[in-house]
Formats: C-alpha cells, structure tokens, sequence
C-alpha cells in the first residue's frame, strides 16, 4: 500500500505510522507527506526519513477545488493508493473524495460521534466524561461523519488535565492507527 500522509502539526502519527512500517508491523510505504501549513514539525520529520512532501498554504489558492488538483497531481507523482489523514485539520473536498473514493481513512481524538471537529480533547475534558477514547474512520463530505473502522476507548481518572487526557490519547492512537492501516491494507490485498 502506497501511503500518503496529510497533516498539519506535530506529525506524531506521521511518525507511529513510519515507526510501525520500519518495525514490520505495517505493509505499506510512506511516499509523500501533505502538509497545509509550512512551518509545520510534522516537515522536519518526513525530511529526516527522506520521505518527500508537499506543503501549501490555502489561502494562496483561489479555492479549494484548486488546491486540491494540485494534491491530486502530487499523489498521482508518487502512485498513491490510499490516504491517512493524521492531524491535518481541513475538510476534504469533493474533489479528492471523488478521485480516492473510500481510500481515505481519519483518525479522530474521541469516540466519535461524540466530541466531533476541532478540540475533541478539550471538549470531553470540559464534558467530565469519564471515558473518551479514539476513532478511526472512513472520511466522507462531512465533519468526522464517516463510516467508523476502529475505536478504542480510553478511562479517565477523577484528576484528569487536558494534558493528561491528551497523553492518553496520543498513546492510544499511536498503537491503534499503524494496527487499523494494516488491516485496511490486508482487506485491500485479498482484492
């Protein structure tokens, strides 16, 4: 499976699901890192693994029908057969829903359906539920809509922080995501 890898931040499961390829745990490559802001960290890891990426700004296209042909372009250079969304904090459009039709996978901070969209962390932290969790979905037109893959749910304790629901989680989805990619990718192979 040739793997590309859109996110916006730090790239921590950029980085699991690297690890788990150079681990065997992962029959898949990473062949190219989208990435809609620059000064991102997850930049400065695709380098070190020599892994190429594609970083755009949206604002320097005339709409997002644009930019994504440009994408579009990129993940034809690099013959991808599948997309991880991992931290990348856009909608995608219907331009690349059509051209990669359930080839798109997300993962998402919470059990979805609750906690959707941005800040699931901190939305289940001011929630005071007791137990969040992560999920892997299949992306479709709406805002972490799509048919669910993979959850798993994490406990919290009566002292939680932000900080500490968030270490729980990143644990989580840094096992789970590379685990649920290769499942995906062995379904894929029995077609």
């Amino acid at each position: 499976m040739k793997l590309a890898v859109f996110a916006s931040g730090s790239g921590s499961n950029f980085q699991s699901i690297v690890n788990a390829i150079h681990e065997g745990r992962l029959d898949a490559s990473v062949e190219v890192l989208i990435c809609d802001k620059p000064d991102a960290f997850v930049i400065e890891r695709a380098t070190k693994e020599n892994i190429p990426y594609f970083a755009f700004q949206a604002k320097e296209y005339e709409n997002k029908t644009a930019y994504e042909r440009v994408i579009i372009e990129k993940l034809e250079e690099h013959g991808i057969d599948f997309i991880a969304l991992a931290g990348y904090m856009r909608l995608i459009g219907p331009t690349l829903l059509e051209r990669y039709p359930e080839k798109i996978v997300n993962i998402h901070p919470s059990l979805l359906p609750s906690f959707p969209g941005k800040d699931a962390i901190g939305q289940a932290f001011r929630a005071g539920v007791k137990v969040t969790g992560v999920t892997i979905h299949y992306v479709d037109a709406g805002m972490d809509t799509g048919p669910i893959i993979a959850q798993k749910a994490v406990d919290l304790e009566e002292d939680e922080t932000e900080e500490s629901i968030a270490a729980k989680i990143h644990e989580v989805e840094h096992a789970i995501y590379p685990e649920t990619l290769q499942k995906i990718q062995a379904n894929l192979s029995r077609v």
